[in-house]
């Protein structure tokens, strides 16, 4: 396996950058796109539960219906692919039971072999304390997914812009999500940015590197 380097990762990061403005002209390869949405399904979470589902929009007419319940912001519209990270609300014991399945189906064996592991979940996330702010947890499960996905783009070139400024109760109800049990938490715009956006050659504020890491 080839390995980047560690000038390559710090270069694509300095190269990354929230985009304001993408060039609709241009469109992301399905290769490239098919290698990000591979990093998106490959993103880790606890317990390896995966209570997430990723919508990915390129319908221009599903754009322009998102853009007013995102404050307006070109970036839903100009961009490549939009994608939308949803959650599974309050998750269930039934999906605990999907992810064992597929996991005795991936790596062999039954599902009686893991039914301890399959109890430990449910007793936490569906019937324990957990299970009282499970909503929460999920969705801070899916900010995993999209760190993962902002990186994995940046390191393919793709331009990205994460999008917290939408009114979620209002995707949910344009996507038909309440009737597949889903509720938007965030978005993220990907594509390619325009050589005018004056904030690509911004240099990056950061604090200093010993006011945010300790070594202990």
């Amino acid at each position: 396996m080839n390995h980047i380097t560690t000038a390559n990762l710090s270069d694509h990061l300095k190269w990354r950058y929230a985009t304001k403005q993408f060039d609709p002209t241009k469109t992301i390869s399905p290769e490239i796109w098919t290698a990000l949405e591979d990093a998106l399904v490959l993103t880790p979470s606890s317990y390896g539960l995966q209570p997430w589902k990723f919508l990915i929009i390129t319908s221009s007419e599903l754009k322009e219906k998102l853009k007013p319940l995102s404050w307006n912001q070109p970036q839903v519209t100009d961009c490549s692919h939009y994608v939308v990270f949803t959650i599974h609300k309050n998750l269930t014991a039934a999906h605990v039971d999907r992810f064992v399945a597929r996991t005795a189906e991936v790596r062999g064996g039954t599902i009686e072999a893991i039914a301890n592991y399959r109890n430990l979940m449910v007793n936490d996330v569906v019937d324990g304390a957990r299970s009282f702010h499970v909503n929460e947890w999920s969705t801070n499960q899916t900010y995993i997914a999209l760190g993962n996905f902002m990186t994995s783009a940046a390191l393919l070139s793709v331009d990205t812009c994460p999008m917290e400024g939408i009114e979620p109760v209002n995707y949910d109800r344009v996507l038909g999500l309440a009737a597949k049990g889903l509720t938007t938490v965030v978005a993220c715009a990907a594509g390619y940015r325009l050589e005018s956006d004056k904030y690509a050659g911004l240099a990056k504020v950061r604090f200093l590197k010993s006011e945010v890491l300790e070594v202990l």
